[in-house]
């Protein structure tokens, strides 16, 4: 065994699950440590995780707790707007996606973000006199760990391991999770999921869900999307190294309520995005599908442009969507009807002033002019929206 060798010697696909299983390390701390612990408060770790996490990520990143938060919950303070660190709304796709780790670093600089967005993160002894001092000493020692351990072809193993975040977390998540893939909710931003299989990057994937519920621990949200970090979550709530703080809300059902009650009005408000993301697979699609078939060539085309608009947030949409809009509810009486119940829904829980008096008349108004549309699937969602509450004793529905 030479020193070019290493201290182990992998046939070539040890080499690749050594790889997977470095950088796999890392993804968890961003995700677990990073994301959810510090940034969101969604779950406490025990301190020998936490830090762990804390000294796995200065080994193969360079990055501060501080910073990354700060720059994290700014993205979501200021999202989509020209102040977000990372947008590709703003900034342009190409940008965010293959100079990610460079925006990261700008804005790193800004003492700002740093006093307005850093509060609540580590700073103990070895975070000031080594992590933030030496933060570059950490990668430094990994390449000479990842030399000694495998030879010449360490070094490839740690360029891997440098690339991995700055891509993946910098530029797959900040860029393409607010520039294409499917959306559960109609979030004022623009994030998106961008597969339901949140493997790769420990659940990240699903950006839309967390922009939705950001201070939740779990990113799934429909029982097919899979959040390999709340698997995590898990085992480590099993094993007592960690404990979950908050997540996402759930819609409940008693259904034998007889109408509309001020535990209706609490629980639609409490689950607002639930509500329109049902609202818009049940009464939009529906809708859409019949509305689809009695149409012509011409017709369907309109439809086809326009559905999404339907249940999208002026916010999002730009003078061509608003024409696209316009001319869709023109032309189409029951999507038109579709649209305006969504908006006067949406208005329920956007009245500031309101009382829960005026909340409850406005429900029930909602709820009896749905049913009197004469649109079927319109019915059925004001009958089941009379059915939510916030008590636990009821049965689950997604």
């Amino acid at each position: 065994m030479t020193i070019m060798q290493g201290l182990l010697q992998l046939p070539w696909w040890g080499y690749v699950l050594v790889i997977l299983g470095l950088t796999h390390i890392t993804i968890a701390a961003v995700t677990l440590y990073l994301h959810r612990h510090q940034a969101h408060h969604a779950i406490d770790l025990h301190p020998v995780i936490s830090h762990f996490f804390r000294f796995w990520l200065w080994l193969t990143t360079a990055m501060i707790t501080r910073e990354w938060v700060a720059i994290h919950r700014k993205h979501h303070a200021r999202v989509e707007t020209s102040d977000d660190p990372h947008s590709p709304q703003t900034r342009g796709i190409a940008k965010v996606l293959f100079e990610g780790a460079e925006l990261y670093k700008q804005e790193a600089q800004n003492q700002d973000t740093l006093k307005s967005f850093g509060h609540d993160t580590p700073e103990d002894w070895i975070e000031r006199n080594l992590y933030t001092r030496h933060r570059n000493f950490g990668i430094v020692l990994m390449l000479l760990i990842d030399f000694a351990l495998f030879g010449f072809i360490g070094i490839t193993i740690w360029a891997v391991q440098m690339i991995w975040i700055p891509f993946f977390a910098a530029g797959v998540i900040n860029g393409i999770g607010h520039w294409g893939g499917y959306r559960n909710f109609e979030s004022p931003d623009a994030s998106t999921n961008i597969v339901p299989w949140g493997i790769l990057i420990g659940g990240e994937e699903l950006h839309n869900n967390h922009h939705a519920f950001a201070s939740s621990a779990k990113f799934s949200s429909r029982w097919w999307e899979i959040d390999l970090g709340w698997s995590y979550i898990r085992f480590l709530n099993l094993m007592g190294l960690a404990r979950v703080r908050k997540v996402a809300p759930k819609l409940l059902v008693d259904r034998q309520k007889p109408e509309v009650d001020v535990d209706t009005v609490r629980a639609v408000i409490a689950n607002r995005l639930h509500i329109m993301s049902r609202y818009a697979r049940v009464v939009v699609t529906r809708v859409y599908r019949e509305e689809k078939t009695k149409a012509n060539v011409a017709t369907r085309k309109l439809l086809k442009r326009g559905k999404q608009l339907i249940t999208r947030p002026e916010t999002r949409m730009d003078a061509k969507a608003r024409i696209r809009l316009e001319e869709l509810l023109r032309q189409n009486h029951a999507m038109q009807i579709v649209y305006d119940f969504g908006q006067r829904l949406q208005a329920i829980w956007t009245e500031k002033t309101a009382t829960q008096e005026s909340l409850l008349h406005s429900l029930r108004e909602w709820c009896e002019e749905a049913e009197a549309t004469g649109i079927e699937a319109l019915q059925e969602f004001a009958r089941s929206l009379r059915t939510y509450t916030l008590h636990n004793r009821y049965n689950l529905i997604s």
